[in-house]
């Protein structure tokens, strides 16, 4: 069909032709960041842990009031001793910190002892001898901690030399970054005080607690027991057992000592669920502000298409009159919708990068990749297509005898 008539009509309605452009424009600009937004917090939402969530269960106590360090490891172990004699359990630690927890400590990591600047931030998991195993953490090289490589956070008071850590289990992410291309095994790092801690095993995934620098977090096990701060008990269980025996825990503590009282207790699941409460919240919002655009936009063609319907019966009625068919003058409103959504993607993709630069300088957000640019350009030339059909389908079906009555 020539195009002509068609460019010849909108020069002739022109603010209509402007609405829809810039209706179309800003709706592709919007919706190109806003489902760029969505996919990182999905892909945020979907982060592993390493862990065996569905099996895992945590009480948080306050620390043992004991000044001596005896008595609070003493404590300690008669709690774990506890946890492990309450039926279906299968292991138990203490750790200072767990995945999604409320909580997350880093410290330095450096490849030499005189290096003035950590090559990497870690986030390091202390705990008790069976904390590998309740996490469900699965080696890809090197082996596990050996029974004399455990050691109290005692012994690393005072720093210097005498701060040594045995040894170190890192995950797969800290390897890669600290030894490009290399096996870690067997290498060394420096951290936690001045002494080497050699690297004897690694993990496949082993988030941070919080996941502020995103899945590539470096992380660490140490075969360290901290007893003065506040404790983690995590518990390996059955996942249909697991409220079960998270009540008969928190009551067993009780009973150890009336007087702590479980600061938290949670499923590790449900633990994972509050914490991406907000990222499913805002990415539910842009879908609900993506649907009420395209809404809004579709409703818009509908309005304006069916206006120039009713404006130019007596032109579709005199192309009728002169052999035009239906699916001509079906195809005229197509292609006329389809070069004003055309030049308002052009304008949209525009300010999607101006909006996505914006978003960067003030929130720290990555740069949009350009897939999404085409991604929203097919769904608005789509829509485009689907709300302007209806009302072009009418202006076909108006008769040449009722269209030119009037002239």
């Amino acid at each position: 069909m020539d195009i002509r008539p068609i460019l010849s009509t909108l020069r002739r309605h022109k603010t209509a032709a402007a609405l829809i452009v810039i209706e179309i424009a800003l709706a592709c600009a919007i919706i190109c960041n806003a489902i760029y937004l969505i996919d990182r917090r999905l892909d945020h939402m979907a982060r592993p842990s390493g862990t065996v969530e569905n099996e895992i269960v945590r009480i948080q106590m306050p620390s043992i009031d004991e000044r001596d360090a005896a008595h609070r490891k003493a404590g300690v172990e008669r709690d774990l001793a506890a946890l492990r004699a309450i039926p279906g359990v299968r292991h138990v630690a203490a750790a200072t910190q767990i995945p999604y927890g409320n909580s997350s400590s880093t410290t330095g990591v450096r490849l030499h002892p005189d290096q003035v600047s950590d090559t990497l931030l870690a986030s390091p998991y202390l705990g008790t001898e069976e904390l590998l195993d309740t996490f469900g953490l699965q080696l890809v090289a090197g082996r596990r901690f050996n029974a004399d490589e455990f050691i109290d956070s005692s012994d690393l008071q005072g720093g210097g030399d005498a701060a040594r850590t045995p040894a170190a289990i890192i995950n797969r992410a800290m390897a890669e970054r600290l030894f490009p291309g290399e096996n870690a095994v067997g290498k060394q790092i420096y951290s936690m005080g001045t002494a080497a801690i050699p690297i004897v095993g690694i993990v496949d995934t082993l988030a941070m607690p919080t996941d502020g620098t995103g899945p590539g977090d470096a992380t660490m096990l140490l075969p360290v027991r901290n007893y003065s701060n506040g404790i983690n008990y995590v518990i390996r269980t059955d996942p249909a057992q697991r409220r079960e025996v998270l009540e008969a825990s928190v009551a067993a503590l009780s009973r150890l000592d009336p007087d702590r009282v479980a600061v938290n207790s949670d499923l590790l699941s449900d633990l994972r669920d509050r914490y991406y409460r907000e990222d499913r919240a805002m990415a539910g919002l842009l879908v609900v502000v993506c649907i009420a655009l395209l809404v809004v936009t579709a409703l818009g063609i509908v309005g304006l298409a069916s206006f120039w319907v009713q404006q130019r019966t007596k032109q579709i009625g005199i192309r009728r009159a002169l052999g035009a068919t239906r699916s001509q003058i079906l195809r005229y409103f197509q292609l006329e919708n389809f070069l004003l959504a055309t030049i308002g993607i052009v304008l949209g993709m525009l300010l999607a990068y101006g909006l996505n630069q914006l978003l960067m300088s003030r929130y720290e957000l990555g740069r949009l990749p350009l897939v999404y640019l085409p991604a929203g350009a097919l769904a608005l030339w789509l829509l485009g297509q689907i709300a302007v059909y209806w009302p072009a389908r009418r202006a076909a079906s108006v008769p040449p005898a009722v269209a030119t009555r009037s002239i």
